[in-house]
């Protein structure tokens, strides 16, 4: 049964990846990228190796970290992977222990497992200085790795009562982002503090030994420098915290195979909401569809929540450059909050998933489902442009600079806009699907996405450039009249080509409605 289990895996991943040669990109994409991490972290860890003290303490710090963010991302991230879930199985007669086996040995199936297990691995046999501490460390690496592949395991079943409604599941994701997106300013920060504070972590490796999140990575440091008593009782607290959290996964596993989780009932339905307070027109009608999407869906969300962030990126890059170029930082906020919106519905269709039926089947106009969604998507964005271009020109002095600002900034949106009503009739590519977690990264998805996206940030820049010209001139001579050219030049040219793109992608839309669906539909 484990071995079926692990075919059964094993088969996905293989049509998974005969679906589209962009899957199989993505794949490769991601494992070049994981395999470059741990040959830097094994390097390092070679390194160290000459000093046992140091590699110690190195290895704990690290190991720890590897069980708690196994512990921790997948609660966060739980649409990544369901092909083993625990709920498929409940109306198979599958023995307990056979399935406890095989979802944990399933876990080595995927990139993140197989990098764990080379990590753990490479770690043991940096101790080949001691042949005691290398064959400690060869014989406690399957702890090590199903600790991790456990805890996983225990921390999803254990949420599994919450990540069963869809709302937890879109909030946790939304989370997520916050320190991806400001991971320079967090490392720089962690840097700082380890700097700062070196000569504290062996004293908090040493903390951590006596813990089971640190005792097994500790064993073979504690071996090597000779403290094979503590050595000894490590052993048997990693030992036993494997054997408590296999325990603990078994109870809540039969749990779940017993009572599944089911998702919650959705809202009511009050009126027609938003679709009262947009024209009785197709337009209208896409445009209120469109907006309820961007205030329910966390996949139109995110793009939100990003906001926030990238002014805290930009105050933190700017405190980081000269004074010429801090002030420049913050100008260029409205620029860039506008060309996140503008691409923002780069890909609708795909967002549509099969709902894109209901446009295809009513005989919607390609113009008015363009115009539609250009439209819901200017009424959040048009006024947090407005105020990333205005504010920051205010509160730093520099009021002169607002209209070279705004005009570049509305450019960029319209023209974002215009681009995105072209491009998302046209290029379509592998999106999360409702309801999945917004920042999920579909299997194959990568290179197209990156290539749809690179394209799409040329085109923008391109269009843009004529007014990009006078907005530097305005700023560099400090000449008003520059700066109203660039205002005037920003909004005939943006409204321009967002009028163009609409048309474009209504008339791309009307030819290729059915098969535009047939492609959103594959990635279901």
């Amino acid at each position: 049964m484990v071995a079926h289990l692990l075919r059964l895996k094993l088969l996905l991943l293989r049509n998974s990846l005969k679906r589209s040669p962009w899957q199989l990109v993505g794949i490769i994409l991601g494992g070049l990228y994981a395999l470059s991490l741990l040959v830097l972290l094994v390097g390092a860890l070679f390194v160290f190796g000459a000093d046992p003290a140091l590699a110690r303490t190195a290895v704990i710090l690290a190991g720890s970290t590897a069980v708690v963010a196994w512990a921790v991302i997948p609660v966060a991230s739980s649409g990544l992977d369901l092909t083993l879930d625990p709920a498929r199985f409940t109306t198979y007669a599958v023995p307990v222990p056979q399935l406890l086996a095989g979802l944990a040995a399933g876990g080595l199936i995927g990139i993140p497992g197989a990098v764990t297990l080379l990590a753990v691995l490479a770690q043991a046999a940096s101790w080949y200085r001691s042949p005691a501490a290398l064959a400690a460390a060869l014989v406690l690496s399957a702890v090590a790795v199903f600790t991790c592949l456990i805890s996983a395991r225990v921390a999803v079943a254990a949420a599994v009562s919450l990540t069963g409604s869809r709302r937890f599941r879109e909030f946790t994701g939304l989370l997520l982002v916050i320190p991806l997106f400001l991971l320079g300013p967090i490392i720089a920060g962690v840097t700082d503090g380890i700097r700062a504070g070196a000569e504290y972590l062996p004293g908090l490796a040493e903390v951590l030994s006596w813990t089971p999140l640190g005792a097994v990575w500790a064993v073979p440091g504690d071996i090597a420098i000779g403290r094979y008593g503590a050595a000894a009782a490590k052993t048997l607290i990693s030992a036993a915290f494997l054997a408590l959290l296999v325990l603990v996964w078994k109870t809540l596993l039969l749990r779940a195979l017993v009572r599944p989780p089911q998702a919650g009932a959705g809202r009511k339905a009050a009126g027609l909401g938003l679709l009262a307070r947009f024209p009785a027109t197709p337009t209208g009608a896409v445009a209120a569809r469109s907006l309820i999407y961007w205030l329910r869906d966390p996949r139109y969300s995110a793009s939100l929540l990003i906001l926030p962030l990238l002014v805290v990126l930009l105050l933190f890059a700017g405190n980081n450059a000269g004074a010429e170029a801090g002030l420049m930082v913050p100008l260029a906020l409205g620029p860039l909050v506008a060309f996140i919106l503008g691409f923002s519905i780069s890909a609708d269709v795909s967002y549509d998933s099969t709902a894109f039926a209901l446009h295809v089947a009513t005989g919607v106009s390609g113009r008015a489902d363009r115009a539609g969604r250009a439209l819901a998507c200017a009424v959040l964005s048009a006024p947090a442009v407005l105020a990333a271009a205005v504010l920051p020109a205010t509160l730093t002095g520099h009021a002169d600079l607002i209209a070279p600002v705004l005009g570049v900034s509305l450019a960029a949106l319209m023209i974002g806009l215009g681009v995105s009503s072209a491009v998302s009739a046209r290029y379509t590519y592998n999106v999360p699907l409702p309801g999945e977690n917004a920042f999920k990264t579909p299997p194959g998805s990568t290179g197209r996405a990156l290539l749809v996206q690179g394209a799409f940030s040329l085109v923008t820049f391109a269009l843009l450039v004529p007014v990009l010209v006078p907005g530097v001139l305005a700023v560099v001579l400090e000449s008003t009249l520059w700066g109203v050219v660039t205002l005037l030049a920003g909004l005939l040219l943006g409204a321009a080509v967002l009028i163009l793109g609409i048309r474009l992608g209504g008339r791309w839309l009307d030819a290729r409605g059915p098969e535009l669906l047939q492609q959103v539909s594959i990635n279901k």
